[in-house]
């Protein structure tokens, strides 16, 4: 038989039973919807937790910190430990070298430093973080009170909201205010001695002896912005700042940090070095490779990948559980395929008694109850795609109302990539060719003179 032959007689069998096989395809549909509409919320929370962790800065970062092995005076250094001479520290130069490394887009030093701010006649001890420009596109400034800093080399500072009710017991208020930064700067260095390193031991006999020249110094910043969240865990480290900076303001202030005993170790020591860097990547499959050049280069590296494949695992075993339950239903369509085939197998004993003896092979015969099984089944999925997807918009719709009447920015929990499209539509496709095995080889087995008889 012929494949339009047998495409035409599917159609019109399907046709004849219109109010019945519209209902056996509505069940697929919904068994197919049930199933979309779960699927579509397992990859959308992972989708909205991906993009989330990724603006935060977490998963795409490398942290990278020198290999100097800093054991304090006098101590033996360790066995295994490189020359003074062969190590790298963290200073523009290598900033520069690792910009240059492929998949990379941002690397910027971590300047994290302790201070004194003083509003008015209260005055608190707290730690400073300058933030790269990069850190405003971070979801951690949505909702803030105020605004984002007006450029990088602006005096403004944002506070943590527990940091600015120590400085006045409304927040908000201390928005457009001026307060005044107190830190130590880093006036002088010593110079290099040749070529060979300094010991620790001499360093610190070279500070004790006037050698470095730290001054007191305040710096007037206006405050611009109030947040609740904490952006430091992401672009600078991991979190505990409480007052931020543009990060080229905070590297105008030339702070003294534990970091400038490296730049004495160096053979020229008038470089300023970093405690880290922030290596930021296009994407988090890319945090692998760079890190492997990175550590080729002689520098230790530090990154989240770990924690994101341990993530990954719990959403994978998060939407197994949620196809299992949407596949129950599609089930019950399934049974609703063969009830609906074998009573056409009754209702049709005479017509395929008919094709028998025009000379159609048990191989057609079950060939036309598969190819109508295999209808209902496409155009059932189909239909439970688009059910599946508008119920995930709605959920969208009812989540965001939700979190909107709690102040807080609306998310997409449901989404339907195109592969889950395509692969619900195959689903509900096989399932139904499996539930017409039995009517299909029920009807191939009729004996044409008993069906020619039957009444």
């Amino acid at each position: 038989m012929k494949i339009a032959d047998l495409a035409e007689l599917a159609g019109r069998n399907l046709r004849e039973a219109l109010l019945r096989n519209s209902l056996t395809t509505l069940g697929v549909a919904v068994g197919v919807a049930s199933l979309v509409a779960m699927l579509s919320l397992g990859v959308g929370l992972q989708t909205l937790a991906s993009q989330r962790l990724t603006r935060s800065g977490l998963f795409d970062a490398i942290f990278v910190t020198s290999q100097r092995d800093l054991r304090g005076p006098g101590r033996p250094p360790r066995a295994n430990s490189a020359p003074a001479k062969n190590v790298k520290v963290l200073d523009e130069e290598t900033r520069a070298q690792l910009e240059k490394l492929p998949n990379v887009t941002e690397v910027y030093p971590q300047i994290r430093f302790a201070t004194e701010v003083r509003y008015e006649r209260n005055s608190q001890t707290t730690s400073v973080l300058g933030l790269p420009a990069s850190s405003k596109a971070s979801g951690a400034f949505e909702g803030m009170t105020g605004e984002y800093f007006s450029s990088p080399t602006a005096d403004e500072a944002i506070l943590q909201t527990e940091f600015a009710k120590e400085l006045n017991e409304q927040p908000a208020a201390l928005v457009g205010k001026t307060m005044v930064l107190r830190y130590a700067e880093r006036a002088a260095l010593p110079a290099g001695s040749g070529q060979n390193a300094p010991s620790i031991d001499s360093l610190l006999e070279a500070a004790m002896g006037g050698g470095v020249s730290i001054v007191p110094r305040e710096k007037q910043l206006k405050i611009v912005g109030i947040i609740e969240s904490d952006p430091s865990a992401g672009v600078g480290g991991f979190g505990g700042a409480r007052v931020f900076l543009p990060l080229k303001t905070a590297e105008s202030l030339h702070v003294a940090q534990p970091s400038d005993l490296q730049s004495f170790l160096n053979a020229d020591a008038a470089k300023p070095s970093y405690i880290a860097l922030t290596v930021r990547v296009t994407s988090p499959k890319d945090v692998t490779q760079v890190e492997a050049a990175i550590r080729k280069l002689g520098f230790g590296t530090f990154s989240l990948l770990d924690a994101t494949k341990s993530l990954r695992l719990v959403f994978t075993v998060f939407d197994l559980f949620l196809g299992l339950f949407g596949s129950l239903a599609l089930t019950v369509a399934s049974l609703g395929i063969i009830n609906t085939l074998v009573m056409a197998i009754l209702e049709r004993r005479r017509e395929i008694g008919i094709l028998k003896a025009l000379g159609a092979t048990d191989s057609d015969v079950r060939s036309l109850f598969f190819a109508e099984a295999g209808a209902m089944g496409l155009v059932g999925g189909f239909l439970g795609v688009a059910l599946g997807w508008l119920i995930g918009m709605a959920l969208t719709w009812g989540t965001t109302i939700y979190l909107r009447r709690q102040d807080l920015p609306g998310v997409k929990i449901s989404y339907v990539p195109w592969w889950l499209a395509l692969g619900a539509i195959a689903f509900a496709v096989v399932v139904s060719l499996v539930a017409g095995l039995y009517p299909a080889a029920r009807a191939a087995k009729l004996n044409p003179v008993e069906a020619l008889r039957y009444e």
